[in-house]
């Protein structure tokens, strides 16, 4: 049975379609992705227990008491806010963890286990919901689908490499332009899905869970069983590697365990986290940003958030849910494009722009908020998270210029700790700075226009670390010996004899 996930099996044959994997790769990616969406949750898991208004908690139980103990009262937006971070966290770690692995047992192996570990993770969840025990909420889509997001994320980025040689960027934009398009279909699918199953006694939630749960695990399986990979040495037909390479793009080859000894791959390291800590904070709360920083005025409707009845605040909601699927259209069209546009102006000068166009925007967007314009505040949004997509999406094909591809799936892994970090540091400055804000005073719709100056600061760092980066030494690269050795462990020999 399990002869069928191995490696060798998933080679393809003489006159195999390469454009038939990145639909494998989209499959899975598309799935996964719906972590981005997990804000349209925050809102109505914040009043599971009252239904219809928030049951709020004593005052004299604490933030750890409040967990364990798990009392009858609601879970506040913040305490929420701590799944996205358990996301990202395991991502980085389980891709860090498991991408040698991954090299050897090949993409099929890969999305099989992160489609367990996915679709699993949000049947436990439901539990959580249902039996309202946070503690089984974070485990299950925080800790075992975050597991399943790192492994689903990297699968498909060095098979997709090896088959675009000659379109390196657009091949790393295919394999995880996915991922950014998740929430475009799955937050308004929440949307319906909740409203479906709410009744007086259940906000529709924990149902929810196990509905998308069924459905992600069949179509991550089917785009597991869609993987292959290509022969020992093969190259698209009539393509041959250009006789000048460029001097940011290296023909050799570092071995994954050198790269990290490396100041290129630190400076990567530094140049992913602050673009994913910029965006990602902005991403977790984007929802509930909208609805409070524009209220009424997104239903013709003069009033604040507060001050809106319960009827007025779900037709708030569904816009909200509208503006993060909407947010995700972007964020996908952003991988493909700026990482299809960095085949010609190089991965370095691509990040220029993402931080110094980056900087302005984030700095620009409090403005728009505080004149009421709803349209010029979301377009804003749209071209930032188009850049925050082209930083994933470009950042493998860095990766392949710099260390080579041989191990640039396993590197990539690696490197992912950066979007742990990341993980953290951006819900946390987003959430803690705005209920901080909230409890002294601050009006909802002005809340978050301090973290919007912060996250611009983090961009400034990533543009010098961009600054940095230089080719890699000879002395980190790999001989000959060193790769026909690897290859063999890999078992590339054995596919370049079927």
């Amino acid at each position: 049975m399990f002869e069928i996930l191995a490696k060798e099996r998933t080679v393809a044959g003489p006159g195999f379609n390469r454009w038939l994997v990145p639909p494998a790769a989209l499959a899975i990616h598309l799935c996964i992705g719906m972590a981005y969406g997990f804000s349209v949750f925050w809102l109505p898991l914040s009043h599971s227990i009252g239904i219809t208004g928030t049951v709020a908690c004593p005052d004299h139980l604490d933030w750890f008491t409040r967990i364990v103990k798990a009392p009858d009262c609601d879970w506040k937006i913040s305490t929420l806010g701590w799944m996205y971070t358990l996301f990202f966290v395991y991502l980085g770690s389980s891709a860090a963890v498991f991408g040698h692995w991954l090299e050897h047992a090949g993409p099929r192996k890969g999305g099989v286990v992160a489609a367990c570990c996915w679709g699993g993770g949000l049947v436990i969840s439901a539990v959580g919901v249902y039996v309202h025990e946070i503690r089984l909420l974070w485990l299950g889509a925080g800790v075992i689908g975050g597991c399943g997001l790192g492994l689903g994320y990297i699968s498909p980025v060095s098979t997709l490499i090896k088959w675009f040689p000659d379109k390196r960027g657009m091949a790393t934009g295919m394999a995880i332009m996915g991922f950014g398009g998740g929430a475009m279909i799955g937050s308004p699918l929440a949307d319906v899905l909740m409203k479906h199953y709410q009744t007086p006694a259940s906000v529709g939630v924990w149902e929810t869970f196990l509905t998308m749960g069924a459905i992600y695990f069949l179509c991550m399986l089917a785009g597991a069983f869609g993987y292959r990979v290509p022969p020992l040495g093969w190259k698209p037909e009539g393509w041959s590697p250009p006789p000048q390479q460029k001097v940011m793009i290296t023909t050799r080859h570092v071995h994954l365990y050198r790269a990290p000894n490396t100041p290129q791959f630190w400076l990567l390291w530094g140049v992913l986290c602050m673009n994913v800590s910029a965006g990602i904070g902005v991403i977790g709360m984007a929802s509930p940003m909208l609805q409070e920083v524009f209220g009424g005025k997104l239903i013709d409707v003069d009033l604040t958030f507060t001050l809106l009845s319960e009827e007025q605040k779900q037709m708030v909601a569904s816009i909200g849910a509208g503006f993060t699927g909407l947010l995700s259209l972007f964020n996908i069209l952003g991988r493909i494009f700026w990482a299809s546009l960095s085949d010609y102006i190089g991965r370095k000068r691509t990040y220029v722009v993402f931080f110094a166009f980056g900087m302005f925007l984030y700095a620009s967007a409090p403005h728009t908020g505080q004149a009421g314009s709803v349209a010029l505040f979301v377009a804003i949004f749209c071209l930032i998270l188009t850049m925050y997509g082209g930083g994933f999406a470009t950042v493998p094909a860095y990766l392949a210029d710099m260390f080579g591809t041989q191990f640039v799936g396993a590197i990539h892994g690696r490197l992912l700790t950066a979007w742990s970090t990341a993980g953290i540091l951006g819900p946390v400055i987003v959430n803690y700075i705005r209920e901080y804000q909230l409890d002294r005073g601050v009006p909802p719709q002005d809340a978050y226009n301090t973290t919007l100056y912060v996250l611009a600061a983090l961009l400034l760092v990533g543009l010098i670390c961009n600054a940095l980066v230089r080719p890699v030494a000879e002395g980190f690269q790999m001989t000959d010996a060193e790769l026909e050795a690897e290859r063999r462990l890999a078992h590339d020999m054995a596919a370049a004899r079927s």
